[in-house]
């Protein structure tokens, strides 16, 4: 049996468990009490002093005064002594009551700041863009969204991750300083649950992106935890928002089985991104032609040209005519009514009414279709010439998950007899058998494996790196945790020794190598551009790239796996005596359109020159859809910049 005491107690704490209000109600009974305990020991001195002037609304004035402020216990100066002592137990009281309101206000505001820090509270936001997760790629995410804000007065983009609050923010407060017009808001919670998603009002968002959990590098279990994760945060997306909003909904996953089952989920708002085959098929598609990749880092950006749709009347023109009618923009596209993606169509294929077209521009403010032709080209025929096709050899220093990868898209493009080298300095047996299975699968290219140490210039020396096509310089998955400037010091050692390997060539040597590699710090871009590299993949950048525009525009996603895919037209920098005879050649931009046009309906974007290739400054001699006017000298060593079928 509890004792009374015991009981009390329990009572006592009980109601302080309340927190903050049971506290405040404690100090308010504790005041109403004093001041009702001191009023009764005046009127009881009052008798004993057979006072009987003073009122009782004066005694219970003196008795609020000096309870409330010590110094007011002069009121009982010129009074009877027996007043003194209620005057003094009347300011010992207050000092006690006001030092545990002043504790009370102090503590209670500390837990109010704290509760903020933790990020619980609501966003009260709509039409704002959502990134739930936390990861390398966010500060780059949200700079291409910041970019893509700029219009917008105030733009919101929140942040709901499982990292606290104060960490995110610091981060952010360190690496992402320049906002522009966007303001960040960062909520800690889990992505998967549906109170955290209504704390950053997912209902009312316009866009989200949904972050894996680790990196590519990651063991396999990881990558499954990550998957069932970015499963859960679908799901509940999808539950928070209603079926008629508008919402962008743009997806990371690892394992292809889970594709279908995410977009399934949503269907028609659920866009799910592999970056690692996105990364494989560019770093190809780059390692095949030199500039793509600064090509498609302005595409990719909101920073510079990029993809848009467009819809006009068209009054039956025609799509080769149709690209001199913009004078901000080049179609490469169109996009039918049943929303079927045609890519290059002939110039002779005359608009339905609903077509929508798929244009290159620098803003779409900037698109207008021109009753006229903006620009009237010479009629160039181009010579009958190809880029001979021949057996390849690549050389991939280094393995990460993306390896098989770009081994499998690039026997999709050589011919057969063509060879892959891949260098380790010790290869586990994984890996081992990774490589002897894409040799027995692939009948285009023999793959084999070579352990020699890249990073020892002798043993990089007797590979002869120079005799190969291509020299790709692959991140090595770690086995630790990651490190960004570890593996990224690592590529950029390689570099340097292919940079002195090639300077020690006997001169006059002709060197054809293209040297790709792959960044993941953006901030090493300057170190690469000195090693001499002939292009980089920031991979970290691109993918937030490919994240942002998605969430932006899902339709953009038909557009990307036409043009990453080996079957479809893609974008190639070919050389310019492919399209003229007599070199050099002081030409418009409209005129390389129409000699783009005569040459198997290819559709030119740009041009690259090669004199500029190594100034950063000049976006590397990559110009995109600059006015059909501009003239262009062109020597033999510049490129077009093209949509084509094949490289030839």
């Amino acid at each position: 049996m509890a004792s009374i005491r015991e009981r009390f107690r329990y009572k006592v704490d009980t109601f302080l468990a309340g927190g903050s209000k049971a506290l405040f109600l404690s100090l308010a009974f504790s005041f109403l009490g004093s001041i009702t305990g001191i009023l009764l020991l005046r009127l009881g001195l009052a008798e004993l002093a057979d006072d009987d002037e003073t009122s009782l609304r004066k005694h219970l004035w003196v008795s609020f005064l000096e309870l409330t402020d010590p110094g007011n216990m002069s009121q009982d100066s010129d009074t009877e002594p027996v007043y003194k002592v209620a005057g003094v137990a009347a300011g010992f009281t207050g000092v006690v009551i006001f030092s545990s309101l002043i504790a009370f206000l102090t503590t209670a505001l500390s837990d109010a700041i704290a509760h903020l820090r933790k990020g619980h509270s609501k966003v009260l936001e709509e039409d704002h863009s959502l990134i739930l997760g936390w990861g390398p790629r966010v500060v780059e995410i949200l700079n291409e969204l910041a970019i893509a804000n700029e219009s917008e007065s105030e733009a919101v983009v929140a942040i709901l991750s499982s990292e606290s609050k104060e960490d995110m923010d610091e981060h952010l407060r360190v690496h992402f300083p320049d906002r522009k017009t966007t303001r960040i808001v960062t909520r800690n919670g889990s992505t998967a649950s549906l109170t955290s998603l209504e704390h950053v009002s997912a209902a009312t968002a316009k866009s989200a992106i949904v972050l894996a959990t680790c990196d590519a590098a990651a063991d396999d279990e990881a990558k499954l935890e990550s998957d069932a994760n970015v499963v859960k945060t679908v799901l509940a997306l999808a539950s928070s928002v209603e079926a008629d909003h508008p919402i962008s909904i743009v997806a990371e996953l690892f394992d292809p089985k889970n594709r279908a089952v995410v977009e399934d989920i949503a269907p028609g708002r659920v866009v799910v991104v592999d970056a690692e085959e996105i990364l494989a098929k560019i770093m190809v598609q780059t390692s095949r032609t030199s500039g793509l990749a600064v090509v498609y880092s302005e595409l990719l950006s909101f920073d510079g040209c990029e993809i848009y749709f467009y819809k006009g009347t068209w009054n039956g023109v025609t799509f080769g005519e149709l690209q001199f009618r913009f004078a901000d923009g080049v179609p490469i596209g169109l996009r039918h009514s049943d929303g079927r993606i045609e890519m290059r169509p002939p110039v002779g294929h005359v608009l339905a009414f609903d077509d929508e077209i798929i244009i290159v521009a620098q803003d779409d403010s900037s698109i207008a279709f021109k009753p006229q032709m903006v620009a009237r080209p010479h009629e160039i025929i181009p010579p009958k010439r190809q880029v001979e096709r021949r057996k390849e050899r690549m050389l991939i220093v280094g393995w990460s998950a993306k390896a098989p990868l770009v081994i499998g898209e690039y026997g999709d493009y050589v011919l057969e007899g063509s060879s892959v080298d891949v260098v380790l300095a010790e290869a586990p047996q994984d890996i081992r058998d990774e490589v002897a299975r894409l040799s027995a699968e692939n009948a285009s290219v023999e793959v084999r494996l070579i352990e020699t140490n890249p990073l020892d210039r002798e043993s990089l020396a007797g590979l002869q790196p120079f005799s190969y096509d291509t020299v790709i310089v692959l991140r090595q998955d770690p086995e630790g945790p990651p490190n960004a400037e570890r593996i990224d010091a690592e590529s950029i050692m390689v570099l340097l020794h292919l940079r002195r390997l090639r300077r020690d060539l006997p001169p006059g040597t002709w060197v054809g190598t293209k040297i790709i590699t792959e960044v993941l710090d953006s901030q090493n871009q300057d170190l690469i551009n000195r090693a001499g590299v002939d292009d980089f993949i920031i991979s970290d950048r691109l993918v937030s790239m490919i994240f942002a525009q998605l969430s932006q525009e899902p339709r953009i996603k038909l557009v990307y796996d036409d043009l990453f895919e080996e079957a479809g037209s893609e974008i190639y920098v070919k050389p310019a005596w492919l399209y003229f005879d007599q070199l050099p050649a002081n030409v418009r931009f409209c005129d390389l359109m129409r000699v783009a046009q005569n040459r198997s309906d290819e559709v030119c974007i740009g041009y690259k020159l090669k004199a500029l290739e190594g100034d950063g400054d000049k976006n590397f001699g990559v110009s995109l859809v600059p006015p059909k006017d501009t003239m262009i000298q062109l020597t033999h060593h510049d490129s077009l910049v093209v949509v084509a079928e094949d490289d030839r």
